[in-house]
């Protein structure tokens, strides 16, 4: 079984920034790739950046050079949210092997 529990989301003017954090349990192992998705309302959910075992990150063109990706082992995984924009807003889950965590909110207000 495995649980994923994202924190750190919250209410932030545009330019700020915010640090979500994703804490794993179970069978998740420092070889698996992790990713932060985000869905808009009304949205679908999209890929926001995923980091593989080896410490290989990719981005979406839209957060590049704002946002980083980082994780300190197989069970912790960040997000550095940098110069945040109004269309960030969202919830941003946390995802590893097909599981999802349970999302949190991150609203930036203009």
């Amino acid at each position: 079984q495995v649980q994923l529990v994202e924190s750190g989301g919250g209410l932030v003017q545009a330019g700020g920034s915010l640090r979500l954090s994703c804490a794993a349990s179970g069978a998740i192992f420092s070889f698996n790739t992790m990713g932060w998705y985000r869905q808009a309302p009304g949205k679908q959910r999209e890929l926001v950046a995923e980091i593989t075992g080896g410490g290989s990150a990719n981005y979406a063109d839209s957060v590049k050079g704002r946002f980083t990706i980082s994780r300190n082992n197989a069970k912790m995984l960040y997000l550095q949210m940098n110069s945040l924009k109004p269309e960030d807003t969202g919830v941003y889950y946390c995802h590893s092997r097909g599981f999802w965590g349970q999302g949190t909110q991150v609203t930036v207000s203009s």
